[in-house]
């Protein structure tokens, strides 16, 4: 998306997480939970993440976001050095960069009314006097299909759908251009993710969002994502526009995940690749590739050296020695 102005740019992002043992709590080793993660974020763009459980997706985002210190890496937001920012200079940010959580209910605290929570983040942004910031409370609930009335209610008095709905208007209480959308329609019903998502997609338009969504549905990144980001053990094995990842998955792993998703009317036979074995431990990765251990292709080369990440064509980034040759 070369026509496009970068909004996020992350590079050689880490996160490890010191492993402590004895009386005097001695270092003894890291969980690599982020290693060496670099991409970047268009303007209007919904780039997707995704991966196994476990694999660094969300320490990842904490981490760009500064809700948990990277432990290396650079990290720009409109081409200033996010890392650099004090914790004034932080907070004057924050309203710009905004997160939707996985658990609606878990998010929102229940013993406050919709109408305080979603007055708290323009209050805390010195956002106009009481008047102002309940008309634009009343906008938000307009704005995510929610009623006026419905403010003096509870988080316990609403659907699952209508809580995510109520967490969605306050990440946009602030007008921010870049929303993180952390797994956010995965403790959901069927019947309700798919207004979700369209909910997720009319704001974007309306409002010209940039959404960095990270889901495990593969069925989900299809349907709302422009480019996806492919992880593993804390690692971008495979970065490319929706479209390329799903009409010709490159790297081993995205192939496996993709032969896994249940096909209600396939159009031909579709492989499906078995992966043997477990997920490595991040506090012990093996040496070489990280997925050598479960790769069908795997040779010598793969055990012992680590694939760099190379454009194969088109913006289609593959680490995988299969095809990386000089």
């Amino acid at each position: 998306m070369p026509d496009k102005q970068v909004i996020m740019d992350v590079r050689h992002l880490t996160k490890w997480f010191p492993i402590k043992r004895g009386l005097a709590l001695k270092t003894v080793g890291n969980v690599k939970a982020v290693d060496d993660v670099s991409f970047q974020v268009y303007e209007g763009e919904t780039l997707g993440l995704v991966g196994e459980s476990g694999c660094g997706k969300t320490t990842l985002v904490r981490s760009m976001l500064r809700l948990i210190e990277p432990t290396g890496g650079e990290i720009f937001y409109k081409g200033e050095d996010f890392r650099k920012l004090d914790k004034k200079e932080l907070k004057g940010k924050r309203k710009d960069v905004q997160i939707v959580f996985q658990d609606p209910f878990g998010s929102l605290h229940p013993k406050m009314r919709i109408r305080t929570i979603l007055e708290e983040p323009l209050i805390i942004n010195h956002y106009g006097d009481k008047e102002a910031r309940m008309a634009r409370v009343k906008e938000l609930m307009r704005l995510v299909d929610l009623k006026e009335e419905q403010l003096d209610r509870y988080p316990h008095e609403f659907s699952g759908g209508q809580r995510q709905r109520i967490v969605i208007a306050r990440a946009l209480a602030t007008n921010p251009g870049f929303v993180v959308c952390d797994e956010p329609v995965s403790a959901l019903d069927v019947s309700v993710r798919s207004q979700i998502l369209n909910l997720l997609k009319d704001l974007q338009r309306d409002l010209n969002l940039t959404y960095l969504f990270i889901s495990h549905d593969l069925s989900v990144i299809e349907y709302i994502c422009d480019r996806v980001v492919v992880m593993y053990l804390g690692k971008v094995v495979e970065l490319a526009s929706s479209d390329q990842l799903f009409a010709a998955p490159m790297h081993p792993y995205t192939q496996a995940l993709l032969s896994a998703v249940p096909q209600v009317r396939p159009s031909g036979k579709v492989e499906k690749i078995s992966l043997e074995g477990d997920i490595p431990s991040p506090a012990n990765p093996p040496s070489g590739c990280y997925f050598h251990g479960r790769c069908r292709y795997c040779t010598e080369e793969c055990r012992t050296k680590a694939p760099k990440l190379r454009d194969l064509g088109d913006g289609h980034l593959v680490a995988c020695h299969r095809y990386n040759a000089e």
